[in-house]
């Protein structure tokens, strides 16, 4: 999984800096070592090439032998990944544990949320509320798990929110002409725009968003806001209900029928997957 070099290479090099100083003072020159990967809970396991990946660029020589599917649902005991080769394979180990842990984590919490969505019409949504640095690797991570990416970053989708707004005017007559602009200097962008309220909605609704979030709004006010942009004549937005969900909620949400439910704590509150690495000399 070259794609993520570069992030995992960041990380060796703030792992092991000028070397592993323990390894080289502890363990004979030629000592061969085979270690297993295990899961020590249940989950949905992410990142396997990229931990085998760690093992490439860190411990030479290595050989690893994934012993699951990307994606998969995993039991605890399962054995993840077997590997065998030098005494570097320590030098690896915790940046390649670090990643496949946090990965599998962010995965089963995706898959956690996913599970309690009901309607066939909704998708859950992973946000930006993710670690500097490992976006790209978390929202992999999110995806594997079943939730579906929302925008990258600030450069690949437009979000026009309450601060937009308000710096804007306010009125629909200045935000029709600032999305004009918009679309004439990046045609084919997506442009989503937030709706704290049912007056908002109706403003909002003509000016032909391509996303409409519906932003801590109650359980009724979205109700009538879906059922409101559903009748709407001109274009139809997409419908997004956004704001401190939880499982519960994303449970109750589901059933408005509304596109897209965002969740930030799918990465911002994922617990590492308990996986192991147990190693012994050959």
């Amino acid at each position: 999984m070259k794609e993520f070099d570069s992030i995992i290479k960041a990380a060796l090099k703030e792992d092991i800096g000028s070397g592993d100083i323990t390894t080289r003072f502890f363990v004979p020159l030629g000592t061969r070592f085979y270690g297993e990967m295990r899961a020590k809970d249940n989950g949905v396991v992410c990142g396997l090439e990229v931990a085998k990946r760690v093992f490439e660029l860190a411990a030479k020589g290595s050989r690893v032998k994934i012993q699951v599917k990307e994606g998969a649902k995993i039991k605890k005991g399962a054995v993840l990944i077997k590997i065998e080769g030098p005494a570097s394979i320590l030098t690896a180990e915790r940046t390649a544990l670090n990643f496949l842990q946090h990965m599998s984590g962010v995965a089963t919490r995706a898959a956690l949320f996913s599970s309690v969505v009901k309607n066939p019409r909704t998708k859950i949504y992973d946000t930006r509320k993710t670690l500097p640095g490992l976006r790209a690797i978390e929202k992999y991570a999110a995806a594997c798990g079943g939730a579906a990416n929302h925008r990258l970053g600030l450069h690949d989708m437009a979000m026009i929110k309450d601060n937009h707004v308000a710096l804007a005017g306010g009125s629909p007559v200045k935000l029709a002409q600032r999305i004009a602009l918009m679309r004439r200097a990046k045609p084919g962008l997506k442009i989503e725009i937030e709706a704290q309220s049912l007056a908002q909605v109706k403003d909002f609704l003509p000016l032909g968003a391509d996303v409409m979030m519906l932003d801590n709004m109650d359980f009724a006010a979205m109700k009538s806001a879906i059922a409101l942009i559903r009748a709407h004549k001109g274009k139809k937005p997409e419908i997004e209900i956004s704001g401190g969900v939880d499982l519960a909620k994303a449970a109750r949400y589901s059933k408005l029928g509304a596109d897209r439910i965002s969740v930030g704590s799918i990465t911002s509150g994922a617990k590492p997957l308990d996986i192991s690495f147990e190693v012994k000399t050959k």
